[in-house]
């Protein structure tokens, strides 16, 4: 019984010797990721809001000493991306002590959009700085004027509250003081403050399980680990890398519009494969626009890393080392590198998306026959509320559409794709929580691209409001179409309609009692000659 107390000991408090064996590679590999599966749990539990308890629109990871990525759950894509993109820049500029939590959600200081808040906490152990957890939330008020923070704007400034890297906890204490500033701004204090507690109590669950890791494995040891762990990933990437071609491919596709007067606005890019290395040069694509689907560079970094981590074994450990043979480039003042103070809040839920369809085009080319169609190319962000003295609300969602069908399968229908994994919000929920009715929710028929491979169908949900609401749409692909591919048929567009009257692909509208809001998402382009 001693030898089976010794065995489990060891299997939950390794002490790996130098040089591990694969067993003990992928036991590494597993005991680091469910940190932060577990800090998942402990936010979508513990959170209030149904953005983030319902919808799941949250991301956790651990990062070392130096904000090299290590570990991350299955959250949403365009969190993670970023964060590993960015990370290294924010923990080199801030002095980290025991018991430290930053906040911060500046786009062009490490986040994305205001909405997507970044709680950040260092482990120490025996006063060494071994590491970092990290999560990500996004909150329907971050202080907009508009409901639901995803305005029509032209300015950073217009679309909610601002926050550097900030501490909110200094030695283990929250400084309640700022974390109020915080969430007085909000319209919901009480929703909002929760939600800011799920996050410090999901990174605090980091900490704890990732301090069992360390001391059972020594600090040496772990860092070791994590070297290995890297190297490992880096040869599983090459190896999925190496099949593509060598040689230069381009693409471009086009925005539908910035919803300030500009359209068909031009995203490029040129592909280059040496090798396993392959460098993304975004030179070409549009200049920065009035309109808020500009995005800084971990946006667009956080959709090419999507892609090619498509193309690796699903086993490749989500750590740097999967990411070390691929480099991006855009043009400072562009699009997809946009300056201060330029608006970004659609550029991480649609122009990311849009970085996703270019990429996947170039690798068309470079891989023909085994690439998928366009998939719906869309979040279809649906932010509404209201701002009536006693009667403030906040709701944010995204709508899922069609997926592109691909060589061996048809597209999946009315699901989320590529950079967002967020669950749809139940019907109950929504009618419990807000003065509206959904009157219809089912698949639209027909807009999947014909094919081989059929495109999936896009969905149509209806509200109808019982209470004045404002309403923002943030869309696309209404007038460019979901591609398809080898032959295959295009999507159709989604369409938005308020009382059957059409309404352009960005909009802020105000809705009146029994008034009526039909979202019809795009389908996915269809793949091969139909037979």
């Amino acid at each position: 019984m001693g030898d089976v107390l010794v065995a489990l000991s060891s299997f939950y408090f390794p002490v790996y010797p130098a040089g591990m064996n694969p067993i003990e590679l992928s036991l590494f590999a597993s005991r680091i990721e469910a940190v932060c599966e577990e800090m998942g749990a402990v936010l979508q539990r513990t959170a209030f809001s149904p953005n983030i308890k319902d919808r799941l629109d949250y991301s956790c990871a651990v990062f070392d000493a130096s904000g090299e990525l290590c570990a991350q759950a299955a959250h949403i894509p365009v969190h993670l991306g970023s964060m590993a993109y960015a990370m290294r820049d924010i923990v080199a500029d801030l002095q980290w002590a025991p018991g430290d939590m930053v906040m911060l959600n500046d786009p062009y200081l490490g986040g994305t959009h205001l909405p997507d808040v970044t709680l950040i906490a260092p482990l120490h152990v025996d006063d060494s700085l071994v590491g970092f957890v990290a999560n990500r939330a996004h909150h329907a008020d971050i202080g907009a004027d508009t409901p639901g923070s995803m305005p029509i704007s032209c300015k950073l400034s217009e679309e909610g509250m601002i926050i550097p890297p900030t501490f909110v906890m200094r030695g283990g204490e929250i400084d309640a003081a700022r974390l109020s500033a915080i969430t007085d701004a909000t319209s919901n204090t009480a929703q909002s403050y929760g939600d800011f507690a799920a996050q410090i109590s999901a990174n605090g669950t980091g900490l704890m399980r990732l301090s069992a890791l360390v001391a059972g494995m020594g600090i040496a040891s772990y860092r070791q680990a994590l070297g290995e762990l890297n190297d490992y990933a880096a040869r599983l990437a090459a190896s999925a890398l190496d099949a593509i071609p060598d040689g230069e491919y381009r693409f471009t596709d086009l925005m539908d519009d910035d919803g300030m007067g500009d359209s068909d606005i031009l995203i490029a890019v040129n592909m280059r494969v040496s090798g396993h290395h392959i460098h993304l040069d975004f030179t070409g694509t549009a200049a920065q626009v009035a309109g808020n689907i500009n995005c800084p560079l971990s946006v667009a970094a956080a959709g090419a890393y999507y892609v090619f981590r498509c193309l690796m074994p699903a086993h490749t450990p989500a750590c740097a080392g999967s990411f070390r043979s691929i480099t991006l480039s855009a043009p400072e003042g562009s699009l997809l590198n946009a300056r201060r103070p330029a608006a970004v809040a659609a550029g991480n839920v649609e122009t990311s998306t849009r970085v996703v369809d270019v990429v996947m085009g170039a690798l068309a080319q470079a891989l023909p026959g085994k690439m998928p169609a366009a998939s719906h190319g869309s979040m279809n962000n649906l932010a509404m509320g209201s701002r009536e003295p006693g009667r403030e609300w906040d709701y944010y969602e995204t709508l899922g559409g069609g997926m592109g069908a691909g060589p061996e399968h048809d597209g999946l229908s009315a699901v989320q794709t590529h950079m967002t994994n967020t669950l749809n919000t139940p019907i109950e929920v929504l009618e419990m929580n807000y003065p509206l009715r959904i009157c219809r929710y089912a698949l639209r028929e027909g807009s999947g691209g014909d094919g081989l491979r059929q495109g999936g169908e896009g969905l149509v949900r209806e509200f109808e409001f019982l209470a004045p609401t404002t309403v923002t749409l943030l869309t696309e692909r209404r007038r460019h179409v979901p591609w398809g591919l080898e032959g295959g048929g295009d999507a159709w567009p989604g369409v938005n309609l308020c009382n059957s009257e059409a309404l352009p692909a960005k909009t802020s509208v105000t809705l009146q009692n029994n008034e009526r809001l039909c979202i019809m998402t795009p389908g996915g382009g269809g793949w091969g000659e139909p037979v």
